[in-house]
């Protein structure tokens, strides 16, 4: 039985492959602007990485914010309960999970099967999401990836006035000219997402055990942040940023069951598609 998911994100587009409940392959590019276009890449080179061919593949659940425009999915599932699915398959313990992804974030409880009891959404705002990490590292000229050790370095606490992301610039920019360290302004901006993001896990009556998804997970300042935020101890799933398409994956794997069951077949939109 050999499954997919593909979670298609405002700023990165994920794949990942499952052959009986077990992860084959994956695979993670930056996302263009078609989400169609972004979903055929990073399939075609999960496939290859994978060694098999499309037709393989019996059945595929997209999410992310392009899921409708995925040409090859059977069926999709809201980010939501994919985020949740995918948490407790890799991690059983967890109860919340926050994910902090390129255009929102959101904090959703979920009980031991991975099923969703409660969640806070919040997309009106973009400081609180990868999107704002992505702007004021281009603003300050440093790479994305490297902020996490940046931050590591700094000392002195600074503290973000301003949430809307046009004036949070215009303040670190202003910091920078009254020589405050970069690595102090990058500490006081991980603080300043992480605090947006705990607010809606605190209000979802926050349990333990809480994990971290999303790319943004992979930075060890904003992981770090975030932790304080919550007050409470926060953990590492192994692969943060596919944690979306891994529930997708997983949902991919009970539909299919469910179809065999009622001795139906699965909509030739998989295996019909050829990727070239």
């Amino acid at each position: 039985m050999i499954t997919a998911g593909c979670d298609i994100g405002s700023l990165t587009a994920k794949a990942v492959i499952m052959k009986h409940g077990e992860m084959l392959s994956s695979e993670v590019i930056r996302a263009s602007a078609l989400p169609e276009k972004s979903a055929l890449e990073v399939m075609k080179l999960a496939v290859e990485k994978a060694g098999i061919s499309m037709d393989d593949i019996e059945y595929c659940v997209g999410t992310g914010y392009g899921r409708k425009h995925i040409p090859f999915m059977n069926s999709t599932e809201s980010e939501i309960a994919c985020h949740g699915r995918g948490a407790v398959w890799q991690m059983p313990s967890a109860r919340t999970v926050v994910d902090i992804g390129g255009q929102d974030a959101k904090a959703i409880r979920v009980d031991e099967k991975g099923n969703v009891e409660r969640y806070e959404y919040n997309d009106k705002c973009a400081s609180g999401t990868g999107r704002f990490l992505e702007i004021i590292a281009d603003s300050l000229e440093i790479k994305l990836d490297d902020m996490g050790d940046i931050s590591g370095r700094g000392s002195e606490k600074l503290t973000l006035s301003n949430q809307c992301v046009v004036f949070a610039e215009t303040e670190i920019i202003s910091l920078v000219n009254e020589g405050r360290e970069i690595a102090d302004i990058i500490c006081a901006l991980h603080q300043a997402v992480a605090n947006r993001a705990a607010s809606l896990a605190k209000g979802i009556l926050l349990t333990p055990d809480a994990v971290m998804t999303g790319g943004v997970a992979k930075n060890s300042g904003m992981f770090a942040a975030l932790e304080r935020a919550l007050g409470v101890k926060l953990h590492r799933v192994d692969n943060p940023q596919i944690n979306g398409a891994i529930g997708a994956a997983l949902f991919a794997i009970d539909a299919l069951e469910l179809l065999k069951k009622n001795g139906e077949t699965a909509d030739p939109a998989v295996s019909g598609l050829k990727i070239k």
